[in-house]
């Protein structure tokens, strides 16, 4: 959710927030600005290189040796949390800390991503938890299968669209409305039934889900605001009916901004026919390995900013794909884990997690408008021009939304301050009263607080840059642009020489 399509019109549920609330007009999402890491953010209150998660789908061979795994999986969680003493998240959730403070929870998520929020198995305190449709415990789907019907699917003709198939001219992919009304209902009608916990999450899968199907400020994506807008105000109207609206604060926040595709590139098909003709070092690139990964070997995974795992972290073969990204006309700023020439190193982004890849590079981007006129476009692979995607360093991608209303919150003000995803969890933490079980990345959002006095301090921004003279005559360039309020630093944006080039 893009914090521009905060409107009267479009969201009166949100903005009736807005004016009786806080509205964070400098919001940031976690980079790398995907569902998974920013879920993880909003949870935890940490940033990756605290909380574990790097991207939405990441190679961990001790849960499946040949491919990457959704980090929002279920079975990957699973496994995953299995294999390391429950160290999926290396950070505990808001959830999990509320309950060993004595009080109750509940969650529900259209998508997968909830299951982060509260995957644990000790249920002490805590309604079942739903996510995707699914319920911990198990037994509690029978429970809402009786009282909601089945889980919905998703529009059959949006999914023959996405598959590429010929459509009737004139075709509109639809929202994923009844999914999320599925969702709210589970809460409001089944984990609220007996009463409201303490906390309690709502993840829609709007207008991600629309989003990715179109593009920013296409009639499907503006549906499909209006109906988790829709949705939130049937959480509202359930908080009124129960009689606990006032003593409720409400934070609405969204995981990520998004951005137009303006141009495709086959970065795998490339990559691959690179590999097998490097001069210095030739390598395998594929997205799914056919066997136990060789020497030789990278793997590939791809989206707003794109993973590259080379197989023993061979120094050569990463050096030689650093100097193809920086050659071409496509990449963004490029990560690698200890700053190879022109390149920044994950410490730079807070993302120095231990499943890290060797090489990440964002998307090129730019502020060109869409069709519907909406800014900020960017580069991707895979998907035809005019989708949606997200992902990127661009600031469409990170500047997201986040606002704020109840008894705690001031009221009508515009909160100017730089605010992240990262500050939800300490700031929520705080109003319940809990001490978080470590320091957290993020800030308590004071200066948001009802009877707040004091002086914020000033925010400073910087940029840096590095640069690096290749072999063809070419100078690459990229950039990074944080603002610092007092001890805490956010990534606004950056980029590099390649989107100036185009």
């Amino acid at each position: 959710m893009r914090p521009d399509f905060i409107r009267e019109d479009l969201t009166p549920n949100a903005w009736s927030l807005v004016k009786r609330g806080t509205f964070f007009a400098k919001n940031h999402a976690t980079f790398i600005s995907t569902t998974e890491v920013n879920g993880s953010s909003i949870a935890t209150g940490m940033k990756p290189r605290n909380h574990g998660i790097f991207a939405n789908n990441e190679y961990r061979p001790d849960v499946h040796l040949i491919a990457t795994v959704p980090t929002q999986g279920a079975w990957p969680i699973r496994v995953g949390d299995i294999l390391s003493d429950q160290q999926w998240l290396t950070a505990p959730t808001i959830a999990e800390q509320v309950r060993k403070a004595g009080f109750t929870t509940a969650g529900a998520g259209t998508k997968e991503v909830a299951l982060l929020h509260d995957r644990g198995f000790d249920r002490a305190g805590a309604a079942p938890h739903v996510f995707q449709g699914k319920t911990h415990p198990k037994s509690y789907l029978e429970v809402l299968e009786k009282a909601l019907g089945k889980w919905p699917s998703v529009p059959k003709e949006n999914e023959d669209f996405s598959a590429g198939k010929k459509m009737p001219e004139g075709f509109v992919p639809k929202s994923n409305t009844a999914q999320n009304r599925w969702t709210t209902r589970a809460l409001i009608e089944g984990l609220w039934k007996d009463g409201v916990p303490k906390f309690s999450t709502l993840w829609l899968g709007d207008p991600d889900y629309s989003q990715h199907q179109t593009r920013p400020g296409s009639p499907t994506a503006l549906s499909a605001i209006r109906d988790s807008d829709t949705h939130l105000g049937l959480a509202i109207e359930a908080l009124r009916k129960r009689g606990v609206l006032e003593k409720t604060n409400i934070f609405l926040v969204s995981d990520h901004g998004f951005s137009t595709i303006e141009r495709t590139v086959p970065y795998g098909k490339s990559l691959a026919a690179f590999g097998k003709s490097a001069a210095k070092k030739k390598f395998n690139a594929v997205t799914r390995f056919k066997q136990t990964p060789r020497p030789g070997d990278v793997l590939f995974t791809t989206g707003g900013s794109n993973l590259l795992y080379v197989v023993d972290h061979d120094p050569e073969i990463i050096a030689e794909i650093v100097e193809w990204l920086q050659s071409g006309d496509f990449a963004g700023p490029i990560f690698t884990r200890d700053g190879l020439p022109g390149t920044f190193k994950f410490a730079d982004a807070w993302i120095e997690t231990k499943h890290a890849p060797d090489i990440l590079w964002s998307s090129s981007w730019s502020e060109r408008p869409n069709s519907f006129g909406v800014p900020g476009s960017l580069t991707s692979d895979g998907t035809k021009p005019g989708g949606g995607s997200h992902g990127s360093t661009s600031r469409f991608c990170i500047h997201n939304t986040l606002l704020a209303a109840g008894p705690d919150i001031r009221p009508g003000f515009r909160n100017e301050l730089p605010s992240g995803n990262v500050d939800v969890a300490p700031t929520i933490l705080h109003l319940l009263g809990v001490r978080p079980e470590k320091p957290l990345d993020g800030r308590i959002l004071a200066e948001a607080l009802l009877g707040f006095t004091g002086t914020p301090p000033t925010p400073t921004t910087r940029r840096i840059e590095v640069k690096r003279d290749l072999p063809n005559g070419k100078r690459w360039s990229q950039w990074l642009q944080i603002t610092t309020l007092g001890d805490k630093e956010y990534l606004d944006e950056g980029n590099s020489s390649a989107a100036e080039a185009k």
